[in-house]
């Protein structure tokens, strides 16, 4: 596998499950990433430190999959200049807590927080591959293979 563009953290082991449906569709962009397992709240300097060396790795793009009080994606998105997109995922109160935690982020920290559980993994996967595509012919195209699949109904709804 070729060096990661794309850095996909996760708050726990269990947030594995959801997040699939985001790594299955970077596979089919041919996105090259990887996946790290951190904790805003358990492991908060191991998780500062990982976010402030990304861009000097090449990551190009922070995907944070939370649930819970969601604190991942801010914190990522604190520490690095790079766009971090976060996932808010269904742990309790029905994922809206976690929802609140990633889209009321302060001013100057933005977060671009997707819907709740699959369907927001697989959007922001599709919003890597979007900012990606800016400067890579080749996803691009894998991209316009992707929204012609989608209008012909041969992907499954991504509500579920």
């Amino acid at each position: 596998m070729s060096k990661p563009w794309v850095s996909v953290v996760i708050g726990s082991e269990s947030d594995r499950e959801v997040m699939k449906n985001c790594l299955a569709l970077l596979d089919e962009f041919a996105i090259p990433y990887e996946v790290k397992v951190l904790s805003a709240h358990r492991m908060p300097e191991a998780t500062s430190n990982y976010a402030r060396e990304l861009k000097s790795r090449g990551i190009k793009v922070v995907i944070a999959g939370a649930g819970g009080a969601a604190h991942l994606p801010g914190v990522m998105a604190a520490h690095t200049t790079l766009p971090v997109i976060g996932v808010p995922l269904t742990s309790s109160l029905q994922g809206l807590d976690s929802l609140y935690s990633i889209v009321q982020m302060p001013s100057g920290v933005p977060v671009a927080c997707m819907a709740l559980g699959v369907a927001g993994a697989k959007n922001a996967a599709v919003l890597t591959a979007q900012i990606l595509a800016l400067s890579s012919p080749e996803i691009e195209e894998k991209l316009k293979d992707y929204k012609v699949k989608l209008a012909h109904g041969s992907f499954p709804p991504s509500s579920h």
